[in-house]
């Protein structure tokens, strides 16, 4: 890579960048509603004001909510440079405090069923394509296809009636067991692991198809170019055809959808840490849009946008080290 093309990508690191952030502001502000107009309902659905008309103004005072909007946004970006994303109305705490809590444990549950799926959809592709045209290469497709029409939250309740409520393998909430006493580190592991189970295995099977079937699609078509046909004219057998110099190519697209795939998995947390009650960072966003907390939603939205923007930097390096010539 050349030093114009370094200082392309980073001119589009940062407009892109810049479009997130008047983004991250504008949404929050569309919305119906400010976070103190109204706090309660009863069952009828009828308000209940738990603050005067003085106090609400005082705390749009306060946040800098009464100042005209592109006011606002200046402030928001001086704030940001100074590297402070605000005080969360819903928390009363720092914004940052509130998602250095949260966001470890969507990164465990994230992480986990990227690796998971990107792992098993190669594995499943390399098998499918192995056996291409043959019963199982056609049941295995057709099954991963109709799998990936169910939504991740419906996949996410199905487990969830399933392990927890009727067979009560699972917990059906949290992260961790409620007061619970360890032994030792281990045991704290465990218990992470256990109630960590059922949202990985939703996320993960909600991205495996992609996976499984850009490495069987992939691998089909590099199997016909020239070089795997000089690689067996070498007298090479298949299987070190098709793990050195087929699934090598192959793979290439995959570390490619790797970025995009940890990005959607950010985006599917939201439903599912909501249908298991997992208190990561779409939960906090969930509960932020609720309460119409504006700079927690805004600093939610900024950190999982610099998330994904950061993964597929990753990606575009590892690419290149698999493939010099894009290089």
């Amino acid at each position: 890579m050349n030093e114009r093309d370094r200082q392309t990508i980073i001119f589009r690191f940062v407009v892109t960048l810049l479009v997130i952030v008047a983004i991250n502001f504008l949404l929050p502000r569309m919305m119906p509603g400010d976070p103190f107009s109204t706090m309660a309902s009863d069952i009828q659905g009828e308000d209940v004001i738990v603050m005067t008309e003085a106090q609400r103004e005082y705390y749009f005072h306060y946040y800098g909510l009464d100042l005209p909007l592109h006011e606002q946004f200046v402030s928001y970006l001086a704030n940001l440079a100074r590297g402070d994303l605000g005080q969360s109305i819903q928390y009363k705490m720092p914004v940052v405090g509130v998602i250095l809590l949260h966001l470890p444990w969507t990164l465990l549950i994230v992480l986990s069923a990227t690796a998971i799926s990107t792992v098993t959809g190669v594995v499943l592709g390399v098998i499918s394509a192995w056996n291409r045209n043959k019963g199982s290469d056609r049941l295995m497709m057709t099954g991963l296809i109709a799998f990936a029409e169910i939504p991740s939250f419906l996949l996410g309740l199905i487990l969830l009636l399933i392990f927890s409520v009727h067979l009560r393998l699972f917990p059906l909430a949290g992260a961790v067991t409620p007061f619970a006493q360890y032994a030792g580190v281990l045991d704290l592991v465990r218990d992470v692991a256990y109630h960590a189970f059922l949202p990985v295995l939703t996320l993960s099977l909600a991205q495996l198809t992609g996976v499984y079937l850009l490495t069987r699609n992939t691998l089909i078509t590099v199997s016909t170019k020239d070089y795997i046909r000089t690689a067996r004219a070498k007298g090479l057998g298949d299987r070190i055809v098709w793990t050195r110099h087929a699934l090598r190519n192959a793979l290439l697209p995959v570390v490619t959808r790797t970025g995009f795939v940890v990005g959607m998995l950010m985006g599917g947390a939201v439903l599912v840490e909501s249908v298991f009650n997992y208190p990561g960072i779409g939960l906090t966003l969930r509960n932020a849009v609720v309460a119409r907390d504006y700079p927690l939603i805004q600093g939610i939205l900024l950190i999982v946008a610099v998330s994904i923007l950061l993964c597929n930097l990753i990606a575009d390096r590892i690419y290149q080290k698999l493939d010099p010539r894009v290089a």
